[in-house]
């Protein structure tokens, strides 16, 4: 039966956009650093500036595998018609050495350039003729194909920021500078709490009206991938007493307290009242679907900095969204780095929509190629507890309250790797 509850316009609901700005500026960056070898710092994230311990190149070096020589040279001897000979041969590795007059330097990818040399012909732009001279028959530019000392970075300039987290590339570009070891900032210790009675763990007998907890796993999973780590409270009690308790211990034990399940408005609904009890609650409620009951505050605590919470909603689906478009931004202020601008662009709708009244929405689609760009079409059902479709979505539509998408229609997308790094 319709009860009407549907009909009913929702109030009081916070802005989308202005939830994100809001954990983006409330985000107080961990102090505590530690230093580690390079091999351990991937993922990472630095707690100080990364400065060019030397010059890179360290001197000018081929780009090419070839023959280094003065364009003087090479020009005197297309006129003469009678080739440059090759006087000296430069393996990567090698010292500088300096280039005799009227001939050229054999050289590899990498080596350093001859004193004297002022260009570098690519071995497949030359040929020998019977006495081991080269000629080279295509036109030749001053400087071509030399990597110059310093042209990447000099001695003291910065490399990498604080704040930026260290991927296999940055990894790479500290060790071509010789650094071998860095300060980053300490983990982000994340306490995790799962609230319901209907909850049990994967792998344990399920009985009638029970339900795996998925949303604990998927939080691991995404907390894991941001290299937080996580203190697992298991799933709580749907009372008011055992969720107290619990959030007390998470407070004592993490930097910030994530807790899915409890935020909306039932009778089995703690989180907010409780919330109300130990700490402050900032906002609930979120002009998002699904995504909802979302809420933000802080539990006080007499002998320390107040600690951040969380709450997300208990469907699966909202939780993920929840996640990657707002708690995501403020656990990278936590760890000090600078939260990710949302990517978004426009791409055509595959299908038609009429949109929430009051609420923005997020559906789960996958992009095809098309003649005129790519195509969203829906992943699959778009209910909040269905993560099928998100399993497999590479983004997301987010449509605008009360607008109506037509097939064809420009609509915003918002891909889903964006949430990965």
């Amino acid at each position: 039966m319709n009860c009407g509850c549907a009909d009913n316009p929702t109030t009081g609901l916070l802005d989308l956009w202005d939830a994100r700005a809001r954990l983006i500026d409330a985000a107080m960056p961990l102090m505590d650093s530690e230093t580690l070898p390079l091999s351990r710092a991937v993922g990472r994230v630095l707690a100080t500036p990364a400065l060019a311990a030397l010059d890179l190149p360290g001197e000018d070096n081929s780009a090419m595998d070839g023959y280094a020589m003065r364009l003087a040279d090479l020009e005197q001897s297309q006129r003469q018609g009678d080739g440059l000979p090759v006087l000296i041969r430069v393996p990567a590795g090698a010292g500088v050495m300096s280039l005799p007059s009227d001939g050229c330097a054999r050289i590899f990818t990498g080596a350093p350039v001859p004193q004297g040399a002022d260009v570098v012909v690519p071995q497949e732009r030359v040929h020998c003729d019977e006495q081991g001279r080269i000629h080279v028959t295509q036109e030749v530019t001053l400087g071509a194909n030399i990597r110059r000392r310093g042209e990447e970075a000099r001695h003291g300039d910065l490399v990498l920021a604080a704040g930026e987290r260290l991927s296999p590339a940055a990894i790479g570009l500290l060790a071509s500078h010789g650094i071998a070891e860095v300060v980053v900032k300490r983990r982000l210790r994340v306490a995790l709490l799962s609230t319901g009675d209907e909850l049990i763990e994967p792998g344990t007998p399920r009985a009638p009206g029970q339900v795996y907890n998925s949303n604990a796993a998927m939080l691991k999973a995404l907390l894991a991938e941001q290299g937080c780590e996580v203190v697992d409270k298991g799933i709580i009690a749907d009372t008011a007493e055992a969720l107290r308790t619990a959030l007390s211990q998470a407070r004592d034990s993490a930097d910030m307290v994530i807790c899915t399940g409890g935020v909306s408005v039932g009778e089995e609904d703690h989180v907010r009242p409780v919330l109300d009890a130990l700490g402050s609650l900032h906002f609930h409620g979120i002009a998002l679907k699904p995504g909802k009951p979302f809420t933000f505050g802080t539990l006080h605590d007499a002998s320390a900095a107040d600690v951040p919470l969380i709450g997300l909603p208990g469907n699966p689906v909202a939780s993920l969204v929840g996640w990657q478009l707002l708690t995501l931004p403020f656990v990278q202020g936590l760890q000090g780095r600078t939260p990710h601008r949302l990517e978004r662009f426009t791409v055509k709708a595959g299908f038609a929509h009429r949109a929430n009244r009051q609420r923005y929405e997020c559906l789960r689609v996958v992009l095809e190629d098309a003649e005129h760009g790519p195509v969203a079409l829906l992943a699959g059902g778009q209910g909040s507890h269905m993560l099928s479709a998100a399993a497999v979505a590479h983004g997301y539509l987010i449509i605008d309250p009360r607008s109506e998408v037509k097939k064809g229609d420009d609509v915003t997308y918002c891909p889903s790797s964006q949430f990965l790094t």
